[in-house]
């Protein structure tokens, strides 16, 4: 099969999102590539697809067994042969499935780095067909990642192992640093980069003041009655204070953290992933390990501790494409708590420096006074062309001035001191401090020291992060968070590009603002609030309980939602909805055609426009099979009988069974199609000519019967 019809026979989708089809090319062509995409972007459609293509096995290494779980239950959902191995399996189930693996009946198989390299365990790999090798979650390869794994520092084994199989590196945060660091710990240094737009615009981004948090999370929530969400916590007894408020206020909510034992920890991800809690509170260590695609908002309780963290927490909403909310409190007593948790930690001085130095990151998005959305793009170097509208600050607009001078300023500074010092030194030499560490690096003789004397040190820092913020300077982590100039930098200093900057505010004006302009609430799309779609996520909640799978495995929220704009009610209508492949519509298509169709038969009236479209065909259906004749439909229709017939030839089309013989006797068909022959007709021909031809022997109806059954043969 070619990837085209892969990606339609199991998975539903008639074309590609943007980079996947050259991510496979690439893969097919037996090249190494990484592959950087939002959370809910489709990377695993960059390696499963591919996995379906080449002959063989594809070997994926996952993190975490609950991530494991959910992926193999969804290829098994779109019958494609899938499996993991891990602590959970008992001997006997994993000789099955390593048997199944020699034997060519599995296409994936999902392992954990940990089972990967216990002893031995990768000879029994390289006795596999290998067609394909998928690191997942490849950010945690990098000391410079979010989430570092030591085990996953070894897993450069397997391209020694077999250096001639494509390896796939996919992750959702990596800044340039942590890029380069995946793809020399793999020992892939020469891999191909595919990075996708990291914009999320179904994701609406709001901070608010850390203050009465429980009481404006409870305003959220129930704004968001039907809705599954997250909310993270910093610290375990966070999570149990905060889950037991809400249920306090009637909200099904459960916590989930590390000290739970792990019978507990999992029986509370099964409830979520069910639909059967509408809320869980979480530390960090949840959300990782779930593929859930119907999480509808994400809060942040407490500051997380860097972007990229922030990035694929929030990316756990609207994994499905349809709208979704995040909500971030912010304090200055977070700040203080994370700086502790840093200098408390065992990390090597080094490393505690780039904490603090992601840290100062993450605070500046949440006091940014320019399009958030802007300032996570600038982060991953990512320049977006407009302003979002779905944050606060585009929804709450400050006030903003003409810059430029004072960025050109500043640039030329970072030129002039060789793109070598950090923020604090820069504004040294732009307000001409004189101090030791500027005359150690002779600073005071540049050009530009003492060029920006007019401005505070506090209104200074807030404009270069501001600047940083929206892509026009870059820092460099790995070089002592020196400052860079990009492409942007250099159009500022030729006056190519004009720059507005955010007028500076002392912290207390600006908070008190921002409380005065709280989050305001937007609508769900109609179609969410549709009472189809209510129907059909009833139904599908049915058949997980029915199957003990997640929902979203059935269909996701995307699929149900695009099901009741569609409103499919035969086969070729169902296969057109997006995610409704074969496997998944022969086993659940006719059920969810008869939701519909019973939905159009209950809110159907007599003269008034039919909640379905082409639901006239289904009331001529409902009395043929009753045995009506088709003067009699057409008399209770109070339509034509040419208008019935052509209604039950459609429907034949479309599969149903309809016996047209019975419409019309032999010695009729018989006389119409050999005039027809005679008249050299073809499919689409008019009528008209044939109708003459017979001198009106026969009406327009039996006609359109007898040719129907002529193509038919």
């Amino acid at each position: 099969m070619t990837k085209e019809q892969v990606l339609k026979k199991y998975f539903g989708y008639d074309t590609f999102r943007p980079l996947q089809s050259d991510i496979i090319d690439t893969i097919l062509n037996r090249q190494d590539c990484l592959v950087l995409m939002p959370t809910g972007g489709g990377k695993s459609i960059c390696f499963q697809v591919p996995a379906m293509v080449l002959e063989g096995i594809t070997l994926v290494i996952s993190p975490l067994i609950a991530l494991m779980k959910d992926q193999v239950q969804a290829l098994q959902a779109n019958g494609i042969p899938a499996a993991f191995i891990n602590s959970t399996l008992s001997a006997n189930e994993q000789r099955t499935i390593e048997t199944q693996c020699r034997t060519g009946e599995l296409k994936l198989l999902y392992v954990s780095p940990e089972k990967l390299l216990t002893p031995n365990y990768l000879d029994f790999i390289k006795t596999l067909k290998i067609s394909l090798i998928a690191i997942d979650e490849s950010h945690c390869v990098s000391t410079w990642g979010h989430d570092f794994r030591p085990e996953y520092t070894q897993l450069y084994v397997l391209k020694e192992a077999f250096p001639d199989i494509p390896m796939v590196a996919l992750t959702a945060t990596a800044d340039r640093v942590t890029r380069k660091d995946i793809l020399k710990q793999l020992g892939v240094p020469d891999a191909k980069v595919f990075i996708s737009s990291f914009d999320r615009p179904n994701l609406k981004l709001a901070v608010s003041p850390g203050r009465n948090r429980l009481k404006i999370i409870h305003q959220f929530i129930a704004q968001r009655p039907k809705d599954s969400g997250i909310i993270y916590c910093l610290s375990r007894k966070n999570t149990e204070e905060v889950a037991e408020g809400l249920r306090k206020l009637g909200i099904a909510a459960m916590h989930y953290h590390a000290g739970i034992d792990a019978k507990t920890r999992s029986e509370v991800q099964d409830a979520f992933i069910k639909d059967e809690i509408q809320v869980i509170v979480a530390t960090i260590a949840f959300g990782m390990g779930i593929d859930k695609s119907n999480v509808r908002f994400v809060v942040h309780y407490s500051l997380p501790s860097n972007v990229e963290s922030f990035y694929q927490e929030i990316g756990r909403a609207g994994r499905d494409g349809l709208p979704s909310d995040t909500l971030l409190f912010y304090s200055f007593a977070d700040i203080v708590t994370r700086k502790d948790m840093i200098d408390k930690s065992e990390l090597p001085p080094e490393m505690k420096e780039v904490q603090l130095a992601k840290l100062d990151r993450m605070k500046q998005y949440a006091e940014t006074e320019i399009c958030r959305r802007r300032v996570l793009l600038s982060y991953f170097n990512e320049e977006a062309q407009n302003d979002c509208g779905n944050c606060d600050v585009c929804q709450n607009p400050p006030v903003k001035f003409e810059a430029t001078i004072f960025a050109q300023k500043a640039l030329s500074a970072i030129a002039r001191a060789d793109e070598k010092v950090a923020m604090g030194l820069l504004i040294d030499i732009l307000r001409g401090a004189q101090n030791r560490n500027v005359f150690e690096h002779n600073y005071h003789t540049l050009k530009t020291f003492g060029v920006g004397k007019e401005l505070r040190y506090e209104e200074w820092a807030d404009y270069i992060t501001q600047m940083l913020n929206s892509g026009i300077i870059d820092i460099a982590y790995d070089e002592r968070h020196s400052l860079k100039l990009n492409t942007l930098s250099w159009q500022v200093l030729k006056g190519e590009r004009k720059v507005e900057l955010v007028k500076f505010e002392p912290y207390e004006v600006k908070k008190a603002r921002q409380e005065e302009a709280a989050p305001k609430e937007k609508s769900k799309k109609e179609v969410i609030k549709d009472a189809l779609f209510d129907k059909l996520r009833i139904l599908r909640k049915k058949i997980a309980d029915e199957l003990n799978l997640p929902p979203f495995v059935v269909f996701s929220d995307a699929t149900l939602s695009d099901m009741a704009q569609k409103k499919p009610i035969n086969k070729i209508q169902m296969l057109a909805v997006s995610g409704v492949g074969e496997q998944k519509f022969k086993q659940f298509g006719e059920r969810f055609i008869n939701e519909i169709l019973d939905f159009a038969r209950e809110n159907t009236e007599p003269g008034k426009t039919r909640v379905v479209k082409g639901f006239t065909y289904v009331e001529t259906l409902d009395l043929y099979n009753k045995g009506l004749a088709i003067e009699e439909i057409a008399q209770r229709r109070n339509l034509s009988p040419v208008t019935i017939i052509s209604h039950l030839i459609k429907l034949k089309e479309e599969g149903n069974d309809i016996n047209l013989k019975d419409l019309l006797p032999s010695y009729e068909y018989n006389q119409i199609i050999a005039t027809a022959m005679r008249l050299n007709m073809q499919k689409g021909d008019a009528l008209k000519p044939l109708f003459d031809e017979l001198e009106g022997l026969y009406d327009y109806g039996k006609l359109r019967i007898a040719l129907a059954m002529w193509e038919g043969n």
